[in-house]
């Protein structure tokens, strides 16, 4: 168990996919992508495992990301956010998002 402590020490944003492309490096299918978190994180950029989706269908989304942890490299690439999703069947991944328009750069709590 954590505490409602621990929760809030991870800084998770909305933030809007501005640029994406795909990443053959990758070990695992996956996209590169810069996403706009708005004045106070900027934007940044990550690797997601979310090829189920087309290009264009991600492009302009709204995405839930950790903003707070370090840069991972991955093949070369250092990403600077986790987007979050949940595996679903079929071996697939779906994008955690706002249901309706958030505020860019706005927390999740």
């Amino acid at each position: 168990m954590i505490s409602y402590d621990d929760f809030l020490k991870i800084d998770m944003r909305v933030g809007k996919v501005i640029k994406v492309e795909d990443f053959p490096k990758a070990r695992n299918p996956s996209y590169k992508f810069e996403v706009d978190f708005g004045g106070e994180v900027g934007v940044k950029r990550s690797v997601a495992q979310l090829t189920n989706y087309a290009k264009d269908e991600l492009l302009g989304k709204q995405v839930v990301a950790v903003v707070n942890f370090p840069p991972r490299n991955i093949a070369g690439f250092s990403s600077e956010v986790l987007i979050l999703g949940v595996d679903m069947e079929g071996g697939v991944v779906s994008l955690l998002q706002p249901r309706d328009e958030a505020i860019i750069g706005a927390r999740v709590y």
